[in-house]
């Protein structure tokens, strides 16, 4: 791996540790608004629904114009944003913050279009390792900051949060050079910046499907993280504090299997093998998450949980990116990314309308179903799996 994949990775990383530094406080943080749970969930899916519009206006522009100016604006969106969101005074100034951070959110798919630009095929599966391993520190270290930040207050951890992607803007700035070598033809008029792919990249040649898949896998992944916190809130009485801690075991699991398992696991079996296993062990794990309201079972549930899924998302992404035509990766990243986005805005919906606060049985209703859900995505990765899987000499 060269220098600019390591530098790529960095970005990811800080990237990873401003969003991570949210994700345990943005539930929280909006019930000191006074927000409802099925409102708070709306918190949620602003966020997402205005990035899965963005992103593959981001993807596409990218390949035309290049990775490194669409990263800058993707990173000074989120700074400026959660900044905003950190000193908000109302929740309509909050739900306009996330709003801005959503539609200028497509850093990831950009950086893994770097990724794509700058490793060959048969390294990619490593280089996706590794960038999930640089997300997964990012998840550790994020909740350990958001901890520390959580002692002032919740709003100064979002402050945090975007000084942090502060710091990321300038790695690229500095540090990251221009990776794209041959730039797409510009579009017929400037409004083809890629919104019509998000329907035409369904019929691409083995891309389509994974994009199915993985839209479907977002919104039940989506369904358990946002029902997760207010399960372990309030059935089985924990604070914020351990909340933290949850996403710090989470985290540094996920370092582990990133870079450790995908590694031992590649030696014995294939990609698609792998995304089954970590489909099946994910499905599983959620519906048996709230059959017993007790902490030791559920923290027992989760690390299993945790250990395997963080599996999915690199095997997915390494499929894409083997699929996609060179000139082609911003494009399908951004697409990925931007189904995902808006998967990720279905799912806590979905989860605040199952939800109850008068009936605490309610809290674990989303987790059955999520897992339910996977079962059968997993079913349809199996039997579509001819589509999708790289040949030998791919």
């Amino acid at each position: 791996m060269n220098r600019n994949f390591w530098i790529t990775a960095l970005v990811a990383f800080v990237n990873s540790l401003s969003f991570t530094v949210l994700i345990p406080i943005i539930y929280l943080y909006g019930k000191q608004f006074g927000l409802s749970d099925f409102q708070t969930s709306l918190l949620f899916s602003t966020y997402s629904i205005a990035q899965f519009f963005a992103t593959p206006v981001i993807g596409k522009l990218s390949d035309r114009f290049g990775r490194k100016p669409l990263l800058i604006i993707s990173l000074a969106g989120t700074a400026i944003a959660n900044l905003i969101a950190g000193t908000a005074t109302t929740a309509v100034i909050l739900f306009l913050a996330r709003f801005l951070d959503g539609i200028t959110g497509g850093n990831a798919s950009v950086a893994q279009a770097i990724i794509s630009d700058i490793t060959t095929p048969e390294k990619r599966v490593q280089g996706f390792g590794i960038y999930g391993a640089a997300l997964g520190l990012g998840f550790v270290l994020g909740p350990v900051t958001s901890l520390l930040a959580q002692q002032i207050s919740l709003g100064f951890a979002f402050i945090i949060s975007g000084a942090v992607a502060f710091v990321a803007l300038l790695i690229t700035i500095f540090f990251l050079p221009e990776t794209l070598q041959n730039k797409a033809g510009k579009g017929r008029n400037i409004f083809d910046l890629g919104l019509g792919n998000l329907i035409r990249g369904l019929t691409m040649p083995k891309i389509g499907v994974l994009l199915v898949i993985n839209f479907f896998l977002g919104t039940t992944f989506t369904i358990f993280t946002y029902a997760f916190q207010p399960y372990f809130i309030n059935v089985l009485r924990q604070n914020n504090q351990s909340l933290t801690l949850m996403f710090i075991l989470f985290g540094v699991l996920g370092v582990m299997m990133q870079t450790w398992g995908v590694s031992v696991l590649m030696q014995k079996f294939n990609v698609v093998n792998i995304l089954f296993l970590a489909l099946f062990i994910r499905s599983f794990s959620f519906v048996l998450m709230p059959v017993f309201p007790n902490t030791i079972y559920f923290v027992a549930v989760s690390i299993l949980f945790s250990i395997f899924n963080s599996l999915v998302q690199p095997m997915i992404t390494t499929l894409i990116s083997i699929n996609a035509k060179a000139q082609e990766q911003g494009t399908a990243m951004g697409l990925n990314a931007s189904y995902l986005s808006i998967s990720n805005g279905i799912g806590p919906v979905i989860a605040g309308m199952i939800i109850h606060q008068s009936n605490p049985k309610t809290y674990g209703y989303p987790l059955y179903l999520a897992g339910t859900f996977t079962f059968l995505v997993l079913f349809l990765a199996i039997v579509t799996r001819k589509s999708y899987t790289p040949q030998p000499n791919s």
